[in-house]
Order: C-alpha cells, then structure tokens, then sequence
C-alpha cells in the first residue's frame, strides 16, 4: 500500500488535536514540528514544574498524551501511525515521533474516541453516588492495556482507605515544601482570560477532613457547599506500566489518555490524584500495597458529575517549532 504524505493542514489539525491533552497544572509542556511528512512531539522544558516534577514524568505523561491524541486525529483523517518514543538518544528533548504507516479508514471506536476530545476535562468536583457501570469498567482496563499500560480498579472500603492515606500523606508532606505552594499559586488563574494554568472555574473544592483523597489547593479554589462532602466509596484506579524508563513513561502518557477519552465517550468524569506520585516513598508504597508487578504512574478518581469546561489552550502558533528544538 502506497501512504501518502501528510498535508500541512493534517499537520496542524493533529496539533490542534494534541494540545488538548491533560498536563500538570495545565502547563502545556509540548511543541510540535513537521518534517518529512512525519510528526515530532517535543517536551518544552521552560514549562516543566521545577518543584512538583524535578525528575520530568509529568512531562512526558503529558507529551505521551498528546502524541495519542495526535496518533487519532491522524486515524481519523484517514492515515495509520506508528508512534516511535524517544527515537533519538541523543535529543533529549524529542519525546515522540509519529511516522505514517498506511492509509485506511478509522474505526468506529477512533471516531467515538476522537469526538471525545474536545469534550473531555479534568473534573474536581464531588461526583454523584451511582456506581460506575461493569462494562465502562471493563472498558478502561482494555484501554490501558491497547497502550501497554495496566490500571488496576480499586474496590472496597479496605483499599480505598488505604490509598487514601497515602495519597495524604504525600499531600502533606509536598505542601511542607513553600516552593510548592508558590508553583501552584504561579499556575492559579483569576479569570478565564489566560491560555494556560488552572481557572478558578476549574479549581474544584476546598478540601475536608473527613475527605477520603486529597485536593490540590489552587488558589481559585471553590467554599465547599453544605452538600457538598465527595463521594465516600469512589471507583478509584491506578494506571501503571511494567517500568518507569522515559519511554515507560510516555507510553503511560498514551494509555492515560485513552483510559481517559474512554471515560469521556461513556459519560464519566474522572479527575487525576499525582500526588502519591510525586512523592518516591508514597509511590513505593503505593506500589506495595497494590501487590502486583510494576510502577504506579498516576492515580485517577472517577464516576458520573457535573458537565464542566476544559480549561483554556495556547495558540496554534506558540507550540508548533518548523526548526525543531536545539539541544
């Protein structure tokens, strides 16, 4: 089969697709180039979090997601591709290639997982107490799984409790560090006129007590209603891979984002916990309590709520690098 070569206006609907990914705070850690009729998805590193990602992970689960969101609007437009991580050692920079591999009509699930994009967003609201369906269940273990990924699905009080306390405990001990409180403040956003960072429309919840995870504090952060304690029993579920390499890491950046746009496309909401994460002895032990083969890299509650907004993105023309990045 003979594939043709990528158009320039494929080129850009990919980055638009791309951009819509999640990332830490909503940095927006990626640019993209064009060359050869192939697509580089390239980590920004002025936009890395210094304090909350001194190691670069949440980088590239960002830069993973984007290039799967990328990797679909391609399918839909008609052309398979192949998404090589890290194909070059020595640019440290360049996280992911997406090389065309054929031409052939999408699947139906591509496009029910393509429509989701523009719909899908963080939620970090309290969720309705319906439990989540065992086939939506089912429906985003196989997606992990399509990118290399597991995710495990959290079940009873006993577990639940004590992910919980890890997570706030990681909480805890990040928010000991004042630079963390300045890098989330740094990142809080007033009003919804800037491209980037966390509106306080999308801040969530003061956090309780007698909540079962933790909260990230941004300072748009909401008062909690009277009515508005989180759910006691969440389907909570942790997304792992069987190393954390970069390249581990970016194809859990891929899977998170299809675990994700499944959610989406079945009506749920879903809102990320990194903070068990972000701490290595809270990974640890994460990891312990989970008793299974592999490296935890994200933490994700979910459940049916409230429609929201996703949260604003950078222009077309302050992500796309025609020269690529220098080393």
């Amino acid at each position: 089969m003979t594939t043709k070569v990528l158009s320039e206006a494929t080129f850009r609907s990919a980055v638009r697709a791309a951009i819509r990914a999640p990332s830490m705070h909503n940095t927006q850690p990626w640019r993209f180039r064009f060359h050869d009729g192939e697509i580089d998805v390239y980590a920004d590193p002025v936009r890395r979090l210094e304090v909350a990602d001194p190691t670069g992970w949440g980088l590239r689960l960002a830069c993973g997601a984007a290039a799967f969101n990328a990797r679909l609007d391609l399918a839909v437009a008609g052309h398979r591709a192949d998404a090589v991580l890290r194909p070059d050692v020595d640019d440290p920079y360049l996280m992911v290639r997406l090389v065309p591999d054929g031409n052939r009509p999408a699947t139906p699930a591509e496009q029910r997982l393509h429509a989701a994009i523009s719909r899908r967003h963080s939620n970090r609201a309290p969720f309705f107490p319906e439990p989540v369906p065992a086939a939506a269940r089912m429906a985003i273990v196989e997606a992990a799984g399509a990118e290399g990924a597991w995710l495990e699905l959290l079940t009873g009080l006993g577990p639940l409790t004590a992910v919980g306390e890890i997570a706030h405990a990681a909480a805890r001990v990040l928010e000991r560090d004042p630079g963390y409180r300045v890098e989330i403040d740094a990142w809080s956003r007033d009003d919804e006129s800037h491209v980037d960072g966390v509106p306080a429309s999308a801040g969530g919840p003061s956090t309780e007590p007698q909540d079962l995870l933790p909260s990230r504090q941004f300072s748009g952060y909401q008062q909690r209603a009277s009515h508005g304690d989180f759910e006691p029993e969440p389907l909570v579920a942790v997304l792992g891979t069987a190393g954390d390499t970069q390249r581990h890491q970016l194809a859990a950046g891929m899977a998170l984002q299809r675990v994700l746009l499944t959610l989406t496309d079945a009506g749920l909401a879903a809102s990320m916990l990194s903070q068990p994460i972000e701490v290595p002895a809270a990974r640890e032990q994460l990891r312990m309590a989970l008793g299974r083969y592999g490296v935890p890299q994200m933490v994700l509650r979910i459940g049916f709520g409230q429609p929201g907004f996703p949260t604003p993105r950078r222009d077309l023309t302050t992500v796309i690098d025609q020269e690529g990045m220098s080393t």
